[in-house]
């Protein structure tokens, strides 16, 4: 079995990108190239070592990330590198899996198909590595197709994503071979199929020189630095985005495989040289303060699960990154706040569904273990007690906002439905499903129809689940929008004592400052004096109030954005207790509400609409006629369009399908939540009328 590697010799990338660009076809070049697989698998024969799970044969696309290692050797210190590669999914519904796997690589590979340009999810990776401080890199694949204009789409990637965007090496005519222009290392006769070697060489050795003056000095008064003297000063660009390198290749001929593994070998940062990732320290996000660690192999351990998943053979997997220390097999190991420590059997290094069995692994490796059930995504490994608060600064994870209501066909499955239902929660962090109270509903929350469908297969094949789906309802929220009094008197007298308690209060509006929050915004407040009301009762007043905020005062939905003002009552030396002032304060609450002109709130989405020119026309108007606001357009390439628009989430519920229909197929979208606002007055009042009022006994 394989002992740890050092952390200088370990190089950790995610590939990312649109779907499409290529990146399960580079894994697999990649691999063939490090001599770990004897001949090329494609997605259309389903035999990669990637994409190897049925779902994934039968849709021809990623669906999951995919760990796989390779070693490499290096042209400048000669010595055999651990390259950890992260294959993600780049279809815009799987795109939660892509994000959660930034945090355990030092590197974000952006791969662009050469043809297609700049697409909606290449964005949106790349900004969010951006902002995690990310080092990156570029990788236009699939040079060898024709009629590419590789000049025109370098122009704008530099563009869309900064001009730090500069070529490490050029293209030949045909997409044959690359010419390393960083080394400026090329037979004569070669000649790039766009710009000049010298000219290239110059831009980005002078781009590397910017971050160190004393190198900036010696480069213009001799002009020329031999680039292994540029290591250092390179790798400080990529931590502080000075530069972020264009990589031309394509992975079906191979052109240009043997230099992606020299930059990825030689010149994207191993883990002692990237940019610490953003680990915090605290229980709530005001009391977090960083919380630095160093890439030792001797300090105590520090580890972060990036990816749960399920092996029919070993059961419960939990995939991990080593940032701190090593871990070994019978080590013990505590779980965040866990007190009691967990035994660690076995340690594994994945090669897609191959689990490899390894003695130990230190600070910057990656790897898993199995079969302990305390492991979810996001948990944090330690071994000592000093880190039990210690976790990564919160992902931008988008929301699940596509849904659909669920029932089983067959009720004979509910024993095993929520056992499933939780596995598959563990290994997506963009999947809810939940039973809402005020739609009496289970609704299935993902990023989109494909997204739920897949969901809705692994129940059936692997679980024998049937399920039906239907339309989900809106959980709107209801607040008020105007300052009420409420009362109420609650007496009860049955033989012996009673129950006694009366409550006024007073009710407000209440800024919503963050609607992402599943917690509703409220405030309590006591304003009683003279002890008109004792203080062992004023809790019970409150929890009352809450109860209602659960369960909504006019429409059945939860409540948000309340502030409450308890300013008298009386009580009765008898028959006063906690009971009777829960349900005097619950029913003078609903009491004020009605009066103080409640109001609906409904979810607004975020929706980025990609379609053909041709269409924008279409889809604005479209857009328009559900409520929906166009806030900017942008044109990709000659042909293409993405309209951004925020519109209400209840009248998007079969856009996937209604926008197939409008662009014969072309048209595709992403939508993340936005906020929530004001329902109109025609929806309010048909949702209020339908609800049957409180029942409960007064």
């Amino acid at each position: 079995m394989a002992t740890a590697h050092p952390p200088a010799e370990i190089r950790n990338i995610a590939l990312v990108g649109h779907g499409g660009s290529g990146k399960t076809t580079l894994t697999e070049r990649l691999l063939f190239s490090a001599g770990v697989t004897q001949r090329m698998g494609s997605i259309q024969d389903k035999n990669t070592v990637s994409d190897w799970s049925e779902e994934e044969h039968h849709h021809q696309h990623s669906l999951n990330q995919t760990m796989v290692h390779f070693e490499a050797r290096s042209h400048l210190s000669d010595k055999s590198v651990v390259v950890n590669l992260l294959d993600t999914p780049g279809l815009a519904d799987f795109v939660g899996h892509a994000i959660a796997s930034l945090p355990a690589v030092e590197t974000a590979m952006v791969v662009i198909d050469a043809g297609k340009g700049i697409e909606t999810v290449t964005r949106r990776i790349f900004n969010i590595a951006k902002e995690r401080n990310l080092p990156r890199a570029i990788v236009i694949n699939k040079i060898d197709e024709h009629n590419l204009d590789l000049e025109g789409l370098v122009s704008k990637i530099r563009e869309a994503f900064g001009m730090e965007c500069l070529p490490i090496n050029l293209p030949t005519a045909g997409g044959e071979k690359v010419i390393n222009v960083f080394e400026a290392e090329h037979a004569d006769g070669d000649a790039p199929v766009f710009g000049s070697v010298e000219e290239a060489h110059q831009q980005i050795q002078e781009q590397v020189v910017e971050v160190d003056e004393a190198l900036t000095e010696t480069y213009f008064e001799g002009g020329e630095l031999d680039p292994k003297k540029l290591h250092v000063a390179f790798e400080k660009c990529l931590r502080e985005g000075h530069l972020v390198p264009i990589c031309f290749c394509s992975a079906k001929t191979g052109a240009g495989i043997d230099d992606l593994l020299h930059v990825m070998v030689d010149y994207m940062p191993s883990p002692l040289e990237g940019n610490p990732r953003p680990f915090v320290e605290g229980g709530g996000q005001t009391d977090e303060k960083p919380y630095h660690y160093t890439a030792e192999a001797n300090k105590p351990l520090l580890a972060h699960v990036f990816k749960v998943a399920s092996d029919r053979h070993i059961g419960k997997l939990g995939v991990f990154r080593v940032h701190q220390g090593t871990i070994k097999p019978k080590d013990e190991v505590y779980i965040g706040a866990s007190k009691k420590p967990v035994r660690i059997a076995h340690i594994f290094k994945r090669l897609g569904n191959q689990n490899i069995e390894v003695d130990e692994l230190g600070p910057g490796d990656i790897g898993a273990v199995a079969k302990i059930d305390e492991i979810h995504f996001g948990s944090v490994l330690h071994s000592d007690h000093s880190a039990d608060t210690v976790h990564l600064k919160r992902l931008p994870l988008p929301k699940p906002m596509y849904g659909v209501a669920v029932e089983l066909k067959n009720h004979k499955d509910e024993a095993k439905f929520a056992p499933a239902v939780h596995k598959l929660m563990e290994e997506d962090p963009s999947l809810i499903i939940e039973r809402v109270a005020a739609t009496n509903q289970t609704v299935m929350r993902g990023l989109g129809e494909l997204h739920l469908r897949v969901i809705n297969e692994k129940l059936k094949d692997q679980y024998g689940i049937e399920i039906e789906t239907s339309v989900p309802k809106i959980a709107f929220k209801e607040s008020v929008s105007a300052k009420a009094e409420g009362h109420h008197r609650h007496k009860k007298q049955s033989g012996g004592s009673g129950e006694f308690g009366e409550v006024y209060l007073r009710v407000e509006p209440l800024a919503i400052e963050d609607s992402h929050s599943d917690e509703p915004a409220f405030e309590f407040v006591n304003a009683t004096v003279g002890g008109s009301i004792p203080k062992q009762y004023i809790p019970a007043i409150e929890k009352g109030i809450r109860d209602v905020l659960k369960t909504g005062a006019v429409a059945g939905y939860p409540m948000t954005g309340v502030r409450v003002e308890v300013y008298d009552g009386k009580y009765h030396a008898v028959d006063s207790k906690e009971v009777a002032f829960i349900k005097a304060g619950k029913r003078a609450f609903i009491d004020a509400v009605q009066k103080a002109k409640p109001i609906l709130l409904e979810p607004f989405v975020h929706l980025e609409v990609t379609v053909p020119s041709t269409s924008m026309g279409d889809i604005a108007g479209d857009l328009s006629t559900k409520r929906g606001r166009v806030e900017d357009t942008e044109m990709i390439g000659s042909d293409t369009v993405i309209v951004k628009a925020q519109a209400p989430l209840s009248e998007l519920q079969n856009y996937s399908t209604h926008l197939k229909s409008m662009t014969a197929g072309a048209g595709s979208y992403t939508m993340d939540f936005s906020h929530i606002e004001q329902t109109p007055p025609n929806i309010q009042a048909s949702v209020i009328a339908e609800f049957k009022g409180h029942h409960d006994e007064d």
